[in-house]
């Protein structure tokens, strides 16, 4: 089972029955690989790489194997669950399209479609007046990128340009990876797009970009411009930014971001937020990029949308958002039924039972004792970014030096332990636990975080 990751040979693990997590086997489970070497036979490789465990089921911040194995979940299944798994209002909401039963109505109405887009807009900041549901995060950013560039060519541009960041993300499709950053990932395209740019991102380790955020932006817009013979005003039709870099939890600092969209507000230039890692609680407040202090155009979200099924929104203007033209911008599943219960029920969950109010509580309690777990090993993590109920724990020696192999030690480690974290394959490793998680199983998971950490040390010294 070589080329899958992590280690599919069983290994003898310390037993564990804690008031949230039970390993009692072997881990990986053996009779887990034979139903795996199935999956890897006959599904694209392109799924696999992640830890060696069969779900069964999963409950609030708990997930469970078939084999009676019991994990506290780290990764809320990439930024998905933030209402928690099985979500009661969830389930409620969606056993009552079941008994209909209404499966799916294509673009005909569904009163669970009208009443959720109601709920949606009355609870959001009051500049989206419309919103366009589809299935994925990766259609959102194509919606966003499209919208930006129909209201380009509305104001008269010459040039339907858009401004990305380096280190960004923004899905698998091909607008979206074009206007991602990582240029490997884009060899398969064969072309780039030319009116699609990046600017440099200002790192917390970019020392030009701490001292001053603002002219940062400025000196790193004016070289963009000056190389590629633009004009903004002419030329350039959007700004699409990740609300915090993916991989490791990185924020912009304030003024950047404040920067950009007093920029772009000067040169009728839309700004889209994506906020698929970043909405729905995540961070403390409603949407992630609240804590910048601005008010995008455009809003793009996913992931925790439903805490459930398949379900992404982008969020604008009425006049945004209304520049398609009748039945030129759908999706085959756009608000089906029960997706769109779902998204309600979910929404409601975080706003009418405390999610987010606990995300941004038990986030400062979440980062004070990761700060803690740096100070204990300052010769390994080099950082730990995130707010909220989102941290990303990076991986660093002295010299500067990713330590991509620990990372992957701590996550099999953590895994043998009754812990689920987000593996990023590179130096970091992300922490997102479902926001109904209590404060007692938050801190037993640390725990079991840092034993893994030292742990993978004494493994990597």
């Amino acid at each position: 089972m070589a080329g899958h990751g992590f280690s599919h040979i069983p290994q003898n693990v310390e037993k564990v029955n804690t008031k949230y997590r039970k390993i009692q086997t072997q881990i990986p489970v053996p009779e887990s690989l034979p139903l795996l070497e199935k999956m890897y036979k006959t599904e694209s490789r392109s799924m696999h790489g992640q830890m060696p465990i069969i779900w069964d089921r999963a409950e609030g911040f708990q997930v469970f194997d078939p084999w009676g194995n019991a994990w506290i979940d780290f990764s809320s299944t990439i930024f998905v669950t933030n209402a928690g798994h099985g979500n009661k209002r969830i389930i409620e909401a969606l056993r009552k399209v079941l008994d209909k039963p209404l499966l799916h109505t294509y673009t005909y109405a569904n009163l669970e479609r009208i009443e959720y887009i109601d709920y949606l807009i009355e609870n959001t900041p009051k500049q989206f007046e419309k919103a366009f549901l589809l299935s994925a995060g990766t259609e959102a950013t194509e919606c966003a990128f499209k919208l930006m560039r129909l209201n380009g060519k509305k104001q008269g541009k010459k040039r339907g340009g858009i401004i990305c960041f380096e280190g960004n993300w923004h899905g698998r499709t091909l607008g979206a990876q074009m206007m991602g950053w990582n240029p490997a990932q884009k060899e398969w395209i064969g072309y780039l797009d030319p009116n699609i740019f990046h600017l440099p991102f200002p790192y917390p380790w970019r020392e030009e970009a701490m001292k001053n955020p603002v002219q940062f932006f400025k000196d790193s817009l004016t070289e963009m411009c000056l190389k590629n013979q633009i004009d903004p005003q002419t030329d350039i039709s959007g700004f699409m930014l990740e609300t915090f870099q993916g991989w490791g939890a990185i924020f912009y600092p304030k003024e950047f971001v404040q920067a950009v969209v007093e920029f772009a507000h000067q040169n009728q230039i839309l700004v889209a937020f994506d906020e698929m890692q970043a909405g729905f609680g995540r961070t403390g407040k409603l949407f992630g990029y609240m804590h910048y202090g601005v008010e995008p155009d455009l809003l793009c979200c996913g992931k925790g949308a439903a805490s459930s099924l398949p379900l992404s929104i982008v969020l604008g203007s009425a006049e945004v958002m209304d520049l398609p033209d009748i039945g030129s911008m759908s999706s085959t599943h756009s608000a089906n039924p029960m997706v769109c219960a779902a998204g309600k029920a979910n929404l409601e969950a975080l706003l009418e039972d405390g999610l987010i109010t606990n995300s941004e509580k038990l986030g400062k309690i979440f980062h004070d004792q990761l700060q803690k777990m740096r100070e204990q090993f300052p010769n390994h993590i080099s950082s730990i970014q995130g707010v909220g109920l989102l941290a990303a724990v990076i991986f660093n020696d002295p010299s500067g030096k990713p330590l991509a192999s620990l990372c992957d030690t701590i996550a099999e480690y953590c895994l043998q332990r009754g812990l689920i974290l987000v593996h990023t394959g590179r130096e970091s490793m992300k922490l997102a636990p479902p926001l109904s998680i209590t404060e007692d199983a938050l801190f037993e998971g640390l725990g079991v975080l840092s034993g893994a950490i030292a742990d993978g040390i004494k493994k990597h010294p």
